[in-house]
C-alpha cells in the first residue's frame, strides 16, 4: 500500500527490474467526504477548495491503519474510462478486515444506498453498520455538523526564511504527501497545517526534466530514486527539520524511525552530494561524504560508470609519509620521500591569495611573495609550522596538465593531496585563518579535497569572524629592499651588518652549496649571501658564451645546503663584500657552520682567505680527513711527491717546437690571424652540419636582437654563415662583427645575423682563429711603410700553410716566428733582409741568439736607401730608436 485518498487507495505489487506500475482502486457503496484541494495555478477564477468534515479524518484513519502494509482487493466494476471499483482487504485473502465496513463503522463514510440490491450481503452488511454509527453517532453522525475536523490549509508562507529561522531548527512533525522526486518532496507540517516543498540538504537525486510539450523525460535511475523515496516516506508521519532557506527554496533532512533517507539515498546510489547545501545540514556531513563514498567504491546505480581520481595509484603513492624541505608560496610544498625522491605537493581544494589589483606598477619588478597581500602571511605560516617536520600525505587527485589559454597561463600536471601534521589538516587551517579560499567546483567534478565540507566550513568561520582575506581593515603591506647585485645599497648597509655581529635570517633560495638568497627580517631586505672560508664546487649557469657546465660534485653540495637550511631560520656573520655587491660571511643553524659542515662531507675545499677566521683550524682539519679518505671532492687527490729543489746555474734555451698552422687574415698593424691544421677538419665538419641544420630550418630574419659580446652566427659576402661575435652596435643596420673562426670583421645588418645554436657554440667548438704577432721585429709607425710590410706579408702567407713557433708572450698576443711550409725559410727574417723592418733587440739571453747584428745591413734597400735614419731625425720619419 503506497497512498490513500480519503475513499480510494492506490497499490503496488513487489518492485522485479524497477518500479512496480501503480494502480488505483476505488471503494465501492460508499463515499467520504472530498479532501481540500489548491486553486489551480494559472486560473484567477479558480479557488481554494477547503475540506468537507470528516473527510482529513478518514484519510488519516485509512493511512495509518493500510500504509505500508499488505492488501487484498476484488474489483467489481470498471468503467469505461478505466475506474476500478472494488473491495480491500487487510491481509492476504479475503477473510482480512474489510475496510470499507470498517470506515462505515467509524462514521467517517456514508453507503451509497441508491445501487443497493438487497439480494447482496456485503451491502446488506454495510447498511446495518451504517445505522449502527448513527445510533451510536459516531463520526459524520455526531452532532455539531463536523465544521471542527476542516483544517485551516496553509499553501504558501509569506516569509520563507523567517519561517524557517523561527523553527530554530528543531524537529517538527509532518506528513509526506507527495514526492516529486527522490530528493524533494511536499510535505503537510502538523499541528499548523503549512503544505511546503522541502528539498533534502546535500544531496541531489536524478530528476524528471519537463520537455516543450509538457511531457516529462525521466534522468537515469529518475524513477527508480523516486519509487525508493516514495516506498518509505510517502504518508508516513515524519520528523523534518527545516535548515535553511536560500533563494526561497526551503532545505530540510527528514527524519523516520527506520533511519535518515538522505544517507540511505546516497548509499545505495540514488543521490549525490552538493555542495551549496551540504553546509546547512546538521546531521554530520562527513557521515554523507562517507555514504557516497561507499556507494562509488561499490559502483552502484548512478556511479556504475564511476573511476576514482586516485584509481591508478598504487596504495603506497596513495598515502605516505614525508618531510618537507620546501613551502612554495602558499599553497604547494616539496616533500622529500623515504626512497629519497623529491616531490612536489599541492594543497587540494585551496587557492593561495591572488592579486585582486590591475594596475601594477610597470616600473616596478613585481614579487608575488610580497606584493600579493597576504602571500607573505600564508607562507611563513606553512613554513614555520612545516619545514625540517614529517607530514601525513593522502593524495586526493591527480590534476591534469593544461596548455595555455587565452588569459590562462599553462599549468604542469599537479598532485592534489590532504596534508596533515599531528592530526591537523593543514589546508583546513591555512583556510580557517583567512589566509588561503575554498575553490567552488562543477556538480558533477568529483577532483577535490576529500575533506572538503570541513574547509568550506573553516572558510564559513573566517568570513564571519573578519580574518585575513576577508578582513574589512587595511591589508599588511610588505616593503622588502632587495639589494641583492646592488653595489651601492650593499656599500651603504655592510657596516651596520658589520657591527650587528650574529644577524637572524631566513633562506630564500640557494643558488648553490656555498651561495644564497637571505631575507633579513629586522632590517625587511633582501641580500645575496657567500659562503667564506671555502671554494665549493661551481653549479652549471648561464654565461653570454653559453652554458658553464657544472663542476663535479656542485649538485650533491647544493642539495646537501639546501636540505640543512633552505626556508630555515638562521644566523649570519657578515665579514665583507664582493665587488658585484653580494655579501660574504658564516651562516650558522643549530649551532652548525654551514662552511664547516660542507667541507667536512666532502663537498667543498677550504679556501686561503679562512686563514684569519677563528674557524681555520677546524675547517682545515676536517679538509684534511676528507682527503686522507679521499672522498667526493678529494676523490682523484693524489700526494705530490716531495722533491729536492736543484738550483740551476744553467742559461735557458729557447725551445722551437713548430707547428703546422694555417694564416687566414692579416691586419693593417701586422698582426695576423691563424687556424690550427689539426683542428681544421672539426671546423669544416661543423660547419657542414650547422649549414645544412639552417638550410633545413631557416632562422627568421631580423629575430636576432645584437648585443655587444654575444655570439652569434653571420652571413658572410658569400652567402654563406659563419661563427661571429658582436663588437658593437652603431644601430640595426650597422653591426661591427669578428668572425671568430678566421679573424676578419665586417659591417653588417642585423638582418644578415641570426642566434647561434647550443650545438655549433664555443663550447662545441674553441673559436679557430687565434691571433698572432712577429717577434724580433719593430712595425714601422710610417703608414706608407707599414702598408709596404702588410702587402708584403699578404702576398707571402695569406691563406697559406706555414710553420709557427712561440717565441715569448705579449701585451695583446703572443710573439711568434713563422717559416713557409716548404722551403723553411723566416718570414720575418725575409722582411728585415729586404729592409721593409727592423729588428726589435730583446734583452732575454736565449732570444739574443736569434738577433744578428749583421742582418741590419745585408741590404741597402727600402728604408735604407737613402741612409741610415735612426739619428736625430728619427721621430720625423715616425721610428724609435
Amino acid at each position: 500500500m503506497t497512498q490513500i485518498f480519503s475513499c480510494a487507495i492506490i497499490v503496488r505489487g513487489q518492485p522485479r527490474g524497477g518500479p512496480p506500475p501503480e494502480r488505483q482502486i476505488n471503494l465501492s457503496n460508499i463515499r467520504a467526504g472530498a479532501m481540500a484541494r489548491r486553486a489551480a495555478q494559472g486560473q484567477p477564477d479558480s479557488k481554494d477548495t477547503p475540506d468537507e468534515p470528516y473527510a482529513f479524518q478518514a484519510r488519516e484513519f485509512l493511512r495509518k491503519k493500510l500504509i505500508g502494509k499488505e492488501v487484498c482487493f476484488t474489483v467489481e466494476i470498471k468503467t469505461a474510462l478505466g475506474r476500478e471499483y472494488g473491495m480491500v482487504y487487510l491481509g492476504k485473502d479475503t477473510s482480512g478486515e474489510n475496510i470499507a465496513e470498517a470506515l462505515v463503522n467509524e462514521g467517517l463514510a456514508t453507503v451509497r444506498r441508491e445501487g443497493i440490491r438487497g439480494n447482496n450481503p456485503e451491502q446488506v452488511r454495510l447498511c446495518e453498520l451504517e445505522d449502527q454509527a448513527k445510533s451510536s453517532k459516531k463520526g459524520q453522525w455526531s452532532e455539531g455538523g463536523g465544521t471542527h475536523t476542516i483544517r485551516d490549509m496553509k499553501y504558501t508562507i509569506e516569509n520563507p526564511r523567517n519561517f524557517v529561522d523561527s523553527l530554530h531548527q528543531k524537529p517538527i512533525n509532518a506528513i509526506i504527501e507527495h514526492v516529486r522526486d527522490g530528493s524533494v518532496v511536499r510535505a503537510l507540517l502538523l499541528p499548523d497545517y503549512y503544505l511546503v516543498t522541502v528539498m533534502l540538504s546535500g544531496v541531489k537525486c536524478p530528476s524528471f526534466k519537463r520537455e516543450a510539450d509538457g511531457t516529462e523525460t525521466p534522468e537515469p535511475f529518475a524513477a527508480e530514486a523516486k519509487f525508493f523515496t516514495e516506498s518509505r516516506l510517502l504518508q508516513r508521519d515524519v520528523q523534518i527539520i527545516l535548515e535553511s532557506c536560500p533563494n526561497q527554496i526551503i532545505l530540510g533532512t527528514i527524519l523516520h524511525p527506520n533511519g535518515n533517507i538522505t544517507e540511505l539515498l546516497l548509499k545505495e546510489g540514488f543521490a549525490r552530494c552538493v555542495d551549496w547545501s551540504m553546509a546547512v545540514y546538521t546531521q554530520g556531513a562527513e557521515k554523507l561524504r562517507a555514504a557516497e563514498r561507499s556507494a562509488k567504491e561499490r559502483k552502484v546505480r548512478i556511479w556504475k560508470d564511476y573511476v576514482a581520481p586516485t584509481a591508478n595509484l598504487d596504495q603506497k603513492d596513495r598515502q605516505f609519509v614525508a618531510k618537507v624541505m620546501q613551502v612554495v608560496n602558499a599553497d604547494a610544498m616539496v616533500v622529500k620521500l623515504n626512497s629519497g625522491e623529491y616531490k612536489t605537493i599541492h594543497l587540494s581544494s585551496i587557492r593561495p591569495p591572488r592579486n585582486e589589483s590591475e594596475n601594477k606598477d610597470k616600473d616596478k619588478r613585481f614579487r608575488p611573495l610580497y606584493d600579493i597581500p597576504y602571500m607573505f602571511e600564508a607562507r611563513e605560516f606553512l613554513r614555520k609550522k612545516l619545514i625540517g617536520k614529517k607530514v601525513n600525505v593522502t593524495v586526493d587527485y591527480i590534476r591534469a596538465a593544461t596548455g595555455p589559454g587565452e588569459g590562462t597561463p599553462a599549468f604542469a600536471e599537479r598532485t592534489c593531496a590532504t596534508v596533515t601534521i599531528g592530526g591537523i589538516n593543514i589546508a583546513e587551517a591555512l583556510v580557517s585563518k583567512g589566509l588561503a579560499t575554498v575553490i567552488r567546483y562543477r556538480q558533477d567534478d568529483d577532483q577535490r579535497s576529500s575533506h572538503y565540507d570541513e574547509l568550506l566550513a573553516a572558510e564559513a568561520r573566517a568570513i564571519k569572524n573578519g580574518k585575513g582575506l576577508h578582513s574589512k581593515k587595511e591589508v599588511p603591506i610588505h616593503r622588502v629592499a632587495d639589494i641583492s647585485g646592488e653595489t651601492q645599497k650593499a656599500k651603504q648597509f655592510l657596516p651596520f651588518l658589520q657591527r650587528a655581529g650574529r644577524s637572524e635570517a631566513v633562506v630564500e633560495y640557494v643558488f648553490s652549496g656555498s651561495r644564497l638568497k637571505l631575507y633579513m627580517p629586522k632590517e625587511t631586505c633582501l641580500i645575496t649571501f657567500l659562503l667564506a672560508g671555502i671554494e665549493c664546487p661551481r653549479s652549471s649557469r648561464n654565461l653570454p658564451g653559453g652554458l658553464q657546465v657544472a663542476e663535479p660534485f656542485s649538485d650533491e653540495a647544493m642539495l646537501f645546503t639546501k636540505e640543512l637550511v633552505l626556508q630555515r631560520e638562521v644566523e649570519v656573520e657578515v665579514e665583507s663584500m664582493d665587488k658585484a655587491g653580494n655579501f660574504i660571511g658564516w651562516l650558522h643553524i643549530e649551532g652548525v657552520n654551514l662552511s664547516v659542515a660542507l667541507v667536512e662531507n666532502a663537498l667543498s675545499k677550504v679556501h686561503f682567505t679562512a686563514e684569519r677566521s677563528a674557524y681555520y683550524k677546524t675547517l682545515v682539519s676536517a679538509e684534511e680527513v676528507c682527503r686522507q679518505r679521499k672522498e667526493k671532492v678529494w676523490a682523484n687527490y693524489e700526494e705530490k711527491p716531495v722533491e729536492e729543489v736543484v738550483h740551476l746555474s744553467e742559461e735557458k734555451e729557447r725551445v722551437a717546437n713548430y707547428r703546422h698552422v694555417f694564416v687566414t687574415e692579416i691586419t693593417d698593424q701586422l698582426h695576423f690571424y691563424a687556424q690550427d691544421v689539426e683542428t681544421g677538419g672539426q671546423l669544416e665538419s661543423l660547419m657542414e652540419t650547422m649549414r645544412a641544420e639552417l638550410a633545413s630550418q631557416p632562422p627568421v630574419e631580423g629575430s636576432f636582437v645584437a648585443r655587444r659580446g654575444d655570439y652569434c652566427i653571420a652571413k658572410f659576402a658569400d652567402g654563406e654563415w659563419y661563427r661571429a661575435r658582436v663588437e658593437k652596435v652603431e644601430s640595426p643596420a650597422k653591426v661591427h662583427v669578428f668572425y671568430i673562426d678566421y679573424g676578419n670583421r665586417e659591417v653588417v645588418s642585423s638582418t644578415r645575423l641570426a642566434a647561434m645554436l647550443p650545438a655549433f657554440s664555443t663550447r662545441a667548438l674553441p673559436a679557430q682563429a687565434t691571433e698572432y704577432t712577429f717577434a724580433f721585429i719593430q712595425v714601422p709607425q710610417d703608414e706608407d711603410a707599414r702598408a709596404d710590410v702588410v702587402d708584403c706579408v699578404v702576398r707571402d702567407i695569406q691563406n697559406i700553410q706555414c710553420l709557427l713557433n712561440v717565441e715569448y708572450s705579449g701585451a695583446t698576443c703572443p710573439h711568434v716566428t713563422v717559416q713557409f711550409g716548404d722551403t723553411k725559410d723566416d718570414v720575418g727574417l725575409g722582411l728585415v733582409k729586404e729592409g721593409l723592418v727592423m729588428v726589435d733587440v730583446r734583452k732575454e739571453k736565449h732570444l739574443q741568439k736569434m738577433v744578428r747584428p749583421q742582418i741590419l745591413f745585408l741590404a741597402i734597400l727600402n728604408i735604407w736607401r737613402y741612409g741610415d735614419f735612426r739619428a736625430d731625425d728619427a721621430d720625423e720619419f715616425g721610428y724609435r730608436r
